[in-house]
């Protein structure tokens, strides 16, 4: 049994608010906190074939690779009888070819012939991808219609290598990229020039933040077309004849004040503590545990005496070791940040874990003034 190194932590005194008032005012465009309602990336996704590979694609036991195959055949008036025969389909061996799902995000306003990046994942039991030619594969809508087509050879970000029972392997070799691999057909209806308002929706929601964006937009306008609809939302009504892109194009520019959440990330599988500038902290006592108990149990061979009646049997020493150790002291003072408690920790020889156990016990005494996210 084991308990973790003991922890004593003081913080007294009172947070002061101008230790805060140069990180409260930032200021960020609009652009980069917030979006245009309407103008959106569209997903899109396809079923294809990636051909080329080196023994490395399905097996036969995977059945829909060897169906595409022969679909894709027979649209080239190649003919593959379903069954008897030494071309069958159940004879056909498919281990240079793999069955893929093709992934893309095609970007607002594309327009036919634009070029996007895609995604290649494996769909079957292949075991690498490299050195695969993605065949012509048609990409869908969430309505059904294709909007781009891809092909293209495919680049991985890693391998697997096997002989003799060993195998090597770095990072997915079954997941590749294409860049530009994908052509658009077909372009998302949108008229910029049909819109009656301009919605720009926030990130992140806060009234204070929408109230300061609309004034902004207002005072950069020179009038006041701009008003805070709620926590997310600002509605700005354009003229008539106004220019929809050269109206974004002043939003877009504008500076905001800005007042980010206080808010500490924190990932227990990876020991990772992100800590933001604005996390403030009440005073409070956190104690740690610091007993540590140690059992080992060793196997002997206990014999007997000479011209004894014993016989020789297998035992176990047991061995007990408990060690308490000191008391650690840490004193934070008057605006202490989390940062500066992190560091104290270190210094004493706590973990990652120890802080993570430690923050997540002050959020619930109410002495850690942020949201405390658990990935």
């Amino acid at each position: 049994m084991k308990r973790k190194q003991m922890l004593y932590l003081v913080l007294s005194g009172a947070l002061c608010s101008a230790a805060w008032t140069q990180a409260e005012s930032q200021r960020a465009r609009v652009k980069d906190i917030a979006s245009i309602e309407g103008i959106r990336d569209n997903q899109l996704v396809g079923y294809g074939l990636v051909v080329g590979l080196r023994g490395s694609g399905d097996s036969q036991q995977t059945v829909f690779p060897a169906q595409t195959l022969i679909s894709a055949l027979q649209k080239m008036g190649v003919t593959v009888p379903a069954s008897g025969g030494t071309q069958s389909a159940q004879n056909m061996q498919i281990r240079n070819m793999a069955a893929v799902f093709v992934v893309a995000t095609m970007p607002p306003f594309s327009r036919s012939g634009s070029k996007i990046d895609i995604t290649v994942s494996s769909a079957g039991d292949a075991r690498s991808l490299e050195g695969g030619v993605l065949l012509m594969t048609p990409l869908y809508g969430p309505d059904g219609q294709i909007y781009a087509q891809a092909q293209g050879a495919l680049v991985l970000g890693g391998y697997t290598v096997a002989a003799a029972g060993n195998v090597r392997q770095l990072n997915h070799p079954t997941t590749a990229r294409i860049p530009s691999g994908a052509l658009v057909e077909r372009a998302v209806p949108f008229e910029l020039n049909q819109l009656k308002t301009v919605d720009v929706v926030l990130n992140d929601a806060d009234f204070h933040t929408s109230e300061r964006m609309a004034a902004s937009i207002n005072k950069a306008l020179g009038s006041s077309r701009a008003k805070a609809i709620d926590s997310r939302q600002v509605e700005i009504t354009p003229r008539p004849e106004e220019d929809r892109a050269a109206l974004l194009d002043a939003i877009e520019a504008v500076e905001v004040d800005v007042s980010p959440r206080a808010r500490v990330v924190v990932n227990e599988r990876t020991g990772t503590v992100v800590i933001g500038g604005m996390v403030r902290l009440q005073p409070v006592s956190i104690l740690h545990g610091g007993l540590v108990v140690n059992v080992v149990s060793e196997p002997m061979v206990s014999q007997p005496n000479p011209f004894g009646q014993g016989t020789t049997e297998v035992v176990n020493k047991t061995t007990v070791e408990a060690q308490d150790k000191p008391v650690n002291r840490i004193d934070l003072k008057q605006g202490a940040t989390v940062e500066d408690l992190v560091q104290e920790l270190q210094r004493t020889g706590a973990g990652a874990r120890d802080v993570i156990s430690i923050l997540q016990a002050m959020k619930q005494a109410g002495a850690l003034e942020a949201d405390l996210e658990v990935l």
